[in-house]
């Protein structure tokens, strides 16, 4: 059998969408993409292949943080290229760092950018442009983060899209009920992308097969739990990648787990069974004492990227919650050890962002009962998925029973398409194999 190609089956893929985006005569072409897959190169280079072949677009990201980093990818691709920043008209309302291009224009003000071959904002800048000339293209990235309401609200100034986004990831957010429409096909709650293809099932669709980011140690895993309809693959061996230690194992749960993650990918460090506060502060103590010796361990990561050892620094390294409130109790544990610079925050906000090293509350730890919240696929996927070399779980014992224990009793709704894997599932999945590689915590 012939050896598996990461890049040559990366490049048919982006060959096939590139095509379908400049040719097809559909209005849309729908891209579905793994964590860490390249989903933000492949918006680059579609957008500057639609620039040079004449066709000015607009595109549409979900958050600044987003818009900002593809003006940045593009300048750097393309230091020629026209491209306006659209924004809003509040203080400090994009990077700084976009000022020092010689091609980027920014305005608060769609007229201001008219005539350049690409124009980036958010989807809520762009619903409040009005009477402008519709663009012949646009690209929606991340468009499974985008509620339907929001491409309806913009849908009107472009004639054609490609549409890019992870379906494994966290749903659209919505801080009202949506009951009344569950079911609907024009369901304001639901993603742009489901939204679309309910109204256009024969669009073109296709995916990106193989994860950059991902090891192989995590690739197989992540693939099988949250995407057993579109799998893919790593784009490393297990040789390429190898996270090693300065200092030897104190002998410590910490330490212990440290190693059999940097061996192995994974580590969870299990604490004993307890119903606990959701800021459960021995379950915080001891994310802030894996943090503290990773950092004092000296860890370097060996990759495709760097032959040679490269040390993990606190950048780094985050540490991944469900809820804001525990990331306070995390940051202030690291804070208590003298740890700064290491990202900490919840699934919502670490989407779409990579790292070397992660460390994990896990959303079930110490809790009574499986709420669909805590259960949701796409915040366990997100929070298993942002790193590059080894990842960390850390949760008390007793959360297989407990899945067990609370079904699924979320109310059946006519028209809704069932979410394959569901979170129970998926949680199953993943302890499974996390079980694998367990250190109890001594305390």
């Amino acid at each position: 059998m012939k050896a598996f190609d990461p890049g040559a089956a990366a490049a048919r893929a982006t060959e096939a969408i590139l095509a379908d985006t400049l040719h097809s005569p559909h209005r849309g072409v729908v891209v579905d993409s793994p964590p860490g897959a390249g989903k933000s190169t492949l918006v680059v280079r579609a957008a500057r292949e639609l620039a040079a072949a004449g066709r000015p677009l607009m595109v549409i990201a979900q958050t600044n943080a987003q818009v900002d980093d593809l003006v940045l990818r593009l300048a750097e691709k393309d230091p020629q290229l026209p491209v306006g920043r659209l924004h809003s008209s509040d203080p400090d309302p994009y990077d700084k760092a976009l000022d020092g291009l010689d091609n980027v224009r920014t305005s608060a003000k769609a007229a201001d950018l008219a005539g350049l071959d690409v124009v980036i904002s958010t989807a809520a800048k762009w619903a409040h442009v009005q009477n402008a000339e519709p663009w012949r293209h646009a690209i929606v990235d991340e468009a499974y983060q985008m509620r339907s309401d929001a491409l309806l609200a913009v849908a009107g100034l472009f004639e054609r899209a490609l549409f890019v986004g992870d379906p494994g990831q966290l749903d659209p957010f919505s801080i009202v009920g949506a009951e009344q429409w569950a079911g609907l096909s024009y369901d304001p709650s639901a993603s742009a992308v489901s939204t679309l293809l309910a109204h256009n099932p024969d669009l073109p669709q296709h995916r990106l097969p193989v994860s950059w980011r991902l090891p192989a140690s995590a690739a197989p895993l992540v693939s099988d739990a949250f995407y057993p309809y579109t799998p893919f693959r790593s784009g490393t061996r297990h040789e390429d990648r190898r996270l090693a230690f300065g200092t030897a194992s104190d002998g410590s749960a910490a330490d212990r787990v440290l190693d059999e993650a940097a061996e192995s990918g994974w580590g969870l460090l299990e604490l004993p069974a307890r119903h606990t506060p959701r800021t459960d502060p021995e379950a915080v103590r001891a994310v802030a004492r894996v943090v503290r010796r990773l950092l004092d361990r000296g860890a370097a990561a060996t990759s495709e990227r760097s032959p040679e050892p490269v040390p993990v620094t606190a950048d780094r390294v985050a540490v991944g919650t469900a809820h804001r409130d525990q990331a306070a109790a995390v940051r202030a544990a690291l804070a208590e050890t003298g740890v700064s610079g290491v990202t900490v925050d919840t699934a919502n906000r670490l989407q779409g962002r990579e790292f070397d090293v992660t460390v994990v509350l896990h959303p079930l730890s110490g809790r009574p009962d499986a709420t669909a919240f805590h259960l949701e696929t796409g915040r366990l996927c997100v929070l298993t998925s942002r790193h590059r070399h080894a990842c960390v779980v850390v949760c008390r014992a007793g959360v297989t029973d407990l899945l067990d224990e609370h079904p699924s009793t979320e109310p059946v709704q006519l028209g809704v398409t069932v979410k394959f894997p569901d979170g129970w599932e998926a949680n199953h999945a993943v302890l499974a194999r996390l079980g694998e590689h367990r250190v109890g915590w001594a305390g």
